[in-house]
């Protein structure tokens, strides 16, 4: 599973990728600390933003693939 990230007036940016074995890979300028993932089952993540604040201000997606 994928998370993004979509600022106002900006581009779709990849923060994490969530694989089925529970490792996620954070793409540069983003990290756990910031953005928590918990995959429950192969079939629900849930992301938390942590520490939230105004630069936070974006519309998230998440988006899930076969592979």
């Amino acid at each position: 599973m994928f998370w993004y990230q979509q600022p106002p007036r900006d581009g779709l940016k990849l923060i994490v990728c969530s694989t089925s074995w529970k490792h996620n890979s954070y793409e540069d300028g983003y990290s756990e600390a910031k953005f928590e993932v918990n995959r429950e089952s192969s079939n629900y993540i849930l992301m938390t933003i942590k520490n939230v604040t105004s630069k936070d201000e974006a519309t998230y997606f998440c988006a899930a693939s076969d592979h």
